[in-house]
């Protein structure tokens, strides 16, 4: 995509900073509709390729696998991103319970209220064992009828992480013969190393996000909001095909890594750090960019370039067989011998360096001091060690990458200079 409205491709040739808005700023409205970067974008999702029946059903002989390697006899699952990625099923969470109980030996069983069932069923591709239950039933009972069909009549039963207290309670309650614990090593296991197709999904994300940058950046304006910038955003990826939104974070509000409820309007030589993404087919993007509304002061130009440094350091202790925490003290050591008080202190990196991600936005495993675990193949994270100046500003670059036999790889291309957010 070529955005000619403020050559905003060609930030190289512009003095430093985003000083290719000053024009724009004078211009009329009407003109700027006529040539909003946002009319020129489409969609990015025809060629995209879904998750395969194949890939599930062996996502789930994976997990069978796991639970026998773990002694548990079951694992229950109620709506979100491991339903999701087991069974492809994808419901939202009422107080009505549906779910469905993934057996080491046997088939599915789903749970689903009376009424939902047709619904239900256009849904649900593996499996036909649907116990049904009216309003003034028991579900919990039904789900311990599940067990003992499966021939469950004593051990463990894994309840996955995001399983609401009620649901698990209401099942202990009405089958407390049995021990309940974390699903854990099998649903985290199964999930942490993604495939080829994962891996091509959270692609196509991090480039419609990085097109959706493009036309939002451009269409900056002095005296814009935060949320004026979140709704043009949101706009952009849904002309490009997808729902997602990139959020901004102005002047000394970046300075807070999740930012700040105030009313800021943007103004020249404001910091704006901006995060967001996407989702294709479920799978996530998670990128941030830093820039400077107008001229950059040389303090700010100097910060910036020692977060990419500090970026790019994380980026490079990544690899085969290195321990998550390694990463994680790796831009650290440049805050610190920058003469910054170094660890989570500031001024630096209040937070972990990064998150995993994958169908939600922040996953396991994280690059934080103390996570020993060797990163593996297929292993997906985010690379974002903050930069804050407590009441100044914040500098956040934020690129998302996985591991390959080789080393890590990049999904977004990270932001060469200050003048030039997008590589």
């Amino acid at each position: 995509m070529t955005i000619k409205r403020r050559d905003f491709l060609k930030l190289g040739a512009c003095s430093a900073g985003v000083a290719l808005f000053d024009s724009a700023c004078s211009s009329n409205r009407n003109q700027r509709k006529k040539d909003d970067p946002i009319s020129q974008l489409s969609p990015m999702t025809d060629d995209v390729v879904p998750i395969s029946d194949q890939e599930r059903i062996q996502r789930m002989e994976k997990a069978r696998r796991l639970m026998r390697e773990n002694d548990l006899e079951a694992i229950y699952l109620e709506p979100g991103s491991s339903m999701f990625y087991f069974t492809g099923a994808n419901w939202w969470r009422s107080e009505r319970m549906f779910a469905v109980v993934l057996p080491a030996q046997g088939d599915l069983v789903w749970i689903c209220p009376a009424f939902e069932e047709g619904r239900a069923r256009e849904q649900i591709q593996f499996g036909d064992d649907i116990r049904t239950w009216e309003e003034h039933e028991s579900p919990y009972k039904r789900v311990a009828q599940a067990f003992m069909d499966r021939g469950i009549r004593s051990g463990k039963i894994g309840i996955e992480e995001r399983v609401r207290f009620f649901l698990f309670d209401g099942i202990r309650k009405q089958a407390p013969h049995l021990q309940y614990v974390s699903a854990d090593p099998v649903t985290v296991e199964c999930r942490v190393r993604k495939s080829s197709a994962e891996i091509a999904l959270m692609q196509k994300a991090a480039d419609i996000t990085i097109e959706a940058y493009k036309a939002s950046v451009a269409m900056l304006e002095q005296g814009m909001t935060k949320e004026d910038f979140s709704s043009i955003s949101s706009a952009a990826h849904q002309a490009l095909g997808v729902s997602g939104g990139i959020g901004a974070q102005i002047a000394e509000a970046s300075a807070s890594p999740h930012g700040s409820v105030k009313r800021i309007e943007l103004k020249k030589g404001d910091i704006v750090l901006m995060d967001g993404g996407c989702s294709v087919e479920g799978y996530r993007s998670d990128i941030s960019r830093t820039i400077v509304f107008g001229e950059p002061t040389k303090r700010q130009i100097e910060m910036w370039n020692l977060a990419k440094k500090a970026q790019t350091a994380a980026f490079e202790t990544a690899g085969l067989g290195v321990p998550c925490e390694e990463v994680d003290a790796a831009p650290r050591k440049v805050y610190k011998d920058y003469g910054f008080p170094g660890g989570y202190k500031l001024p630096g990196c209040p937070h972990r360096t990064g998150h995993g991600i994958g169908l939600d936005g922040h996953e396991w495993i994280n690059l934080v001091k103390g996570n020993k675990r060797p990163m593996e193949p297929g292993m997906c994270f985010s690379n974002e060690p903050m930069l804050v100046l407590p009441g100044k500003y914040g500098i956040r670059l934020e690129d998302c990458f996985h591991i390959t036999e080789k080393g890590p790889r990049y999904f977004s291309q990270p932001s060469p200079s200050i003048d030039q957010p997008f590589a």
